[in-house]
């Protein structure tokens, strides 16, 4: 069994690091139809386009008659739309352009061929019309130039979206300082953060950001990690502690010795992580894929259908705004935002709750979840001993006990004599000074309490001794070992003062994730290597539905094999290297504790922190996506499903037309309303502190 106080302690780190991400304005997509485009990009292209759609609509003869003005007349006059129309058309629709033809190119037609092909159809007919050529009334350029300004306006909207859910990856790099000061043999140097190297000494100043990882060598301070935890309690580092890249010392000034730098550091890793969740693909995103390629084929066809129909009914001219129109309105361009930003918007959502989501098909399938099943030592426990109770023999009062006791353990560092230590700083006791501390391997320790020769050690110490416990403290003790404690006999050279019980002690917080996970319809089950007795009384303590103990490292898997025989979806929840296989077979598996373990690499979702409530977030966040992704398919599928046939023309005879500006507007408000109730996932709070 590993040290789990140890990996706690190294691995509770949180939801952000140095952050390669990129400032909002200068996000660029590496796939889809926003290849090679910025936000700055659409944002620039948009405010000149506008500038010039201006005077395009403004002198337009077509929205003159539409408001009831005459547009000024003078020599030159009717050229202001073709010529600042066609700056539109190269300099705004470029990017539509351009992304038509690379899916053309990779016979993969979709949204930015629908806008290209909507606008080079506008172009040709109005220059057409402009020259004179074959009478045709075709004069479109003040829709091309509204077309081209609420695509490239839908576009930046989006693009800013997408950017602001990169907010997770850009506010990482603002974890790190840019210097740190240097412990050198003349006193201090302050360089900057890359010249750190493992085994430097640094000053950390009171109020200063961690500069990389490292061990306190002398001091203490009390550290906000809220940042990487999401716990507002500060926590108190001392010599031998391990800190954090990016957590702040908010008391006191300390000395850190680097372990770790730059990309090795828990920041980078966990940074690399939130970039892993952003670029990873997902089943509901395949579908919205699916339905963009239907509603590409249906815009085709219905374009050709309306061009033939329009064409044979003897109306050219209408053919081709019909057609233009249908291009416009069919263009699936909501459908494209409809999963990916909701996808995008829930992964800073959770990375903000420390919760990493590295796979996003996790978040997809969380809402699904059965069972969950915890490891319980490292998860549910605190992976550490912790003082359960005290028992002391005729004349001996508790208090006097546990202060003995501290006293001999005080110059150990076992986890055992930590607790009890602990225990007596936490309750005030006046603690006596041992000397002459010794201690005796696989038996114990003993010490010099006020002339008084005291030992502490368990059942091998008594029988080494030939010492019998009384009757009365051997009740209470056989009562503890049978809930799996550890029992320790505190002596006075060769008389029994008494006896303390220690346990791997249980997060509160576990109790309130069980209980929220029940009230969820969602079964709990524990996994242990423990003896039944330990998981059965950690079992009844928190309530548990279901109770595997002593199961071999090796085995694990076979029981989340076993539970998904039942025809259960499980999501597994683990800290060790051990539960790695585990981790992989559940459909959904949770590492808890960030770090490098493998545990992290098997699992789809690594909780910052090492708090189980954070499930539930997952749960909670999951089936809030998995509404929003739904709303957004209807919507956009829905919409297009239901304008193509207006904008070809159905409903002409009773004189409803729908021009490709109108069109245009129509589609843009599908995008934004798609994009708003994505927004809306944001008001999800998901602190883990507030579950119920």
């Amino acid at each position: 069994m590993e040290d789990h106080t140890q990996h706690h302690d190294h691995h509770a780190r949180g939801s952000h690091g140095p952050g390669h991400g990129t400032d909002d304005d200068h996000v660029v997509h590496s796939h889809g139809q926003h290849a090679g485009h910025s936000t700055a990009m659409f944002k620039d292209r948009f405010w000149l386009t506008l500038a010039l759609s201006v005077p395009v609509v403004y002198f337009s003869p077509m929205f003159g008659h539409l408001l009831g003005y005459l547009p000024p007349d003078f020599p030159g006059a009717a050229w202001i739309p073709p010529l600042l129309g066609t700056m539109i058309f190269f300099y705004g629709g470029m990017p539509f352009l351009k992304g038509g033809l690379n899916e053309l190119k990779s016979r993969q037609p979709g949204m930015m061929l629908l806008i290209g092909m909507a606008i080079s159809v506008a172009f040709v007919a109005s220059w057409v019309t402009s020259l004179g050529i074959g009478g045709f009334e075709l004069d479109f350029w003040w829709e091309l130039a509204l077309l081209v300004a609420i695509m490239l306006l839908g576009h930046w909207i989006e693009m800013r979206a997408l950017g602001s859910a990169q907010g997770a990856l850009d506010a990482l790099a603002a974890l790190l300082p840019d210097e740190a000061e240097r412990i050198t043999d003349a006193g201090t140097e302050t360089v900057g953060v890359s010249e750190l190297r493992t085994g430097d000494t640094l000053l950390v100043r009171s109020g200063a950001r961690m500069p990389a990882d490292g061990v306190v060598v002398d001091g203490q301070a009390e550290f906000d990690e809220s940042m990487i935890t999401g716990e507002s309690k500060t926590v108190l580092r001392s010599a031998g502690d391990p800190v954090v890249a990016g957590t702040v010392a908010t008391d006191n000034t300390i000395r850190v010795r680097v372990t770790a730098i730059g990309d090795d550091t828990a920041l980078a890793g966990i940074q690399r992580l939130v970039a892993e969740a952003q670029a990873s693909s997902s089943k509901a995103q395949a579908l919205a894929d699916r339905a963009a390629a239907f509603l590409f084929y249906f815009a085709a066809g219905a374009g050709v259908i309306t061009f033939i129909v329009w064409s044979l009914l003897g109306s050219v001219p209408e053919a081709v705004t019909r057609t233009v129109t249908v291009l416009v309105i069919a263009c699936p361009h909501a459908l494209g935002l409809a999963i990916p930003l909701v996808i995008a918007i829930s992964t800073e959502q959770a990375a903000r709750a420390g919760v990493l989501i590295k796979n996003r098909m996790a978040l997809e399938r969380m809402r699904t979840i059965d069972v969950v099943l915890f490891d319980k030592t490292g998860t549910l426990t605190k992976g550490e001993p912790e003082l359960k109770d005290v028992a002391a023999a005729d004349g001996v009062s508790r208090e006097e006990l546990l202060a003995l006791a501290s006293a001999v353990e005080a110059d150990s560092e076992h986890p055992v004599a930590r607790a009890i230590v602990r225990a007596a700083r936490d309750q005030g006791l006046d603690v006596p000074l041992a000397t002459g501390f010794s201690s005796m391997t696989g038996r114990g320790v003993r010490a010099t309490v006020d002339g008084r020769d005291v030992a502490v050690g368990g059942p091998a110490l008594l029988r080494e001794l030939g010492v019998v416990e009384p009757a009365v403290l051997a009740a209470t003790t056989k009562a503890w070992m049978d809930r799996g404690a550890a029992v320790l006999h505190v002596l006075d050279g060769n008389r029994v003062l008494g006896a303390v019980s220690l346990e791997d002690a249980v997060r509160e917080e576990s109790r309130q994730a069980v209980a929220a996970l029940q009230n969820r319809g969602i079964r709990v089950a524990m996994i242990t290597g423990d003896a039944r007795q330990v998981a059965a009384a950690v079992g009844s303590e928190l309530k548990i539905d279901e109770i595997f103990a002593e199961v071999l490292p090796t085995d694990k898997d076979k029981k989340v094999a076993e539970l998904q025989g039942r025809g259960l979806k499980v999501a597994m929840v683990g800290d060790g290297v051990n539960d790695s296989p585990a981790l992989a077979r559940a459909e959904v598996g949770i590492a808890i504790g960030a770090g490098t373990d493998v545990a992290m690499e098997s699992a789809g979702v690594v909780l910052a922190g090492n708090d189980p409530r954070a499930v539930l977030s997952m749960v909670d966040l999951s089936r809030a996506a998995y509404r929003k992704m739904w709303q957004n398919l209807v919507w956009a599928t829905g919409y297009n499903v239901i304008s193509v046939p207006l904008a070809a023309g159905v409903l002409a005879f009773a004189g409803v037309v729908l021009s490709p500006a109108a069109g245009a507007v129509l589609m843009s408000i599908s995008t934004v309303v798609v994009a708003l109730n994505a927004q809306l996932l944001r008001r999800i709070k998901l602190n883990p502190a507030q579950v119920r």
